[in-house]
């Protein structure tokens, strides 16, 4: 089994009217099957609606399953007694770093999870520093988070989970409110805690740029799992992508275009590099 397994997993949001009764059932997740291990750097796609941030909540035992399993380190996440230990090596990261943000102090706020699990004064400030650096926000230490910008709060967010030692990280739609600079900051602090720390990712995003570095996607629409594979295999299939409301990204559309008008690129280019090597070889092909 792996670090996070998903069997069957269906949720059903319950609405009633003022009087507790039942109005309707609506299907977030329709069975749902996962298999994620340690290291792993995981993408979840899908437009507003799909489910997908259902999904995220399953991981870190914020949301329970109505039918289906999830497991976390071989803890079922339904086992009330187990809850404490899920959240603590699933971390989670949520789309607004204000809402997790409490600290007045930075270094204050990332030393917040670890004091409550108990840990030593020593050890904290430890942990403190090595979360800020592998973030690269160890310099800002002593700033109040406000003086921050989007990017760097929810960098401070992500210092947070990693001071508690999570064997994985959760990120649910973590750049959405942030510019495309903040996006940048982000990604590649996440994407170094994979490569250097080995955590596991798990990002969930409709940012397609975001993903192309993940080792594997899964694509979400109506709550089911439609497309699922690497970066490559996920991108080559662009018509199926724009059925599901999705872009691309735009070295990969445009690399999609020539090939429709005759041309001999690969599909699934994911990057401009890639774009510029496949375009000499058709040059040199077609001349």
């Amino acid at each position: 089994m792996g670090l996070i397994k998903v069997k069957d997993l269906i949720y059903e949001y319950i609405r009633r009217d003022e009087e507790g009764n039942v109005e309707g059932i609506t299907t977030a997740v329709d069975d749902v099957s996962l298999d994620i291990n340690q290291g792993d750097f995981v993408a979840v796609l899908g437009h507003n609606g799909s489910g997908k941030s259902t999904l995220a909540k399953h991981l870190n035992a914020i949301l329970y399953p109505t039918e289906g399993t999830v497991w976390v380190d071989g803890k079922d996440t339904k086992d009330e007694e187990a809850v404490w230990d899920i959240r603590q090596t699933a971390g989670m990261v949520f789309q607004n770093p204000d809402n997790q943000i409490i600290g007045q102090i930075v270094e204050e706020d990332v030393g917040f999870g670890p004091e409550n699990m108990g840990v030593p004064a020593r050890e904290i400030w430890e942990r403190v520093e090595e979360s800020l650096k592998a973030v690269g926000m160890y310099q800002f230490r002593k700033f109040s988070p406000n003086k921050l910008s989007g990017g760097q709060k929810q960098r401070v967010s992500i210092a947070g989970v990693i001071a508690m030692h999570p064997k994985c990280i959760v990120l649910d739609e973590p750049t959405a409110m942030l510019d495309p600079k903040g996006r940048k900051e982000v990604i590649r602090a996440v994407r170094a805690l994979n490569d250097v720390e080995h955590i596991t990712v798990i990002l969930i995003t409709h940012y397609m740029e975001e993903v192309i570095y993940a080792d594997k996607v899964y694509v979400m629409d109506k709550g089911r799992v439609t497309l699922q594979g690497t970066p490559r295999e996920v991108f080559s299939e662009v018509s199926r992508l724009k059925e599901l409301r999705l872009d691309v990204p735009q070295v990969t559309l445009l690399a999609h275009e020539l090939e429709k008008e005759g041309f001999p690129m690969p599909k699934g280019v994911l990057t401009n590099q890639e774009f510029l090597e496949a375009l000499d070889q058709c040059i040199s092909e077609v001349g």
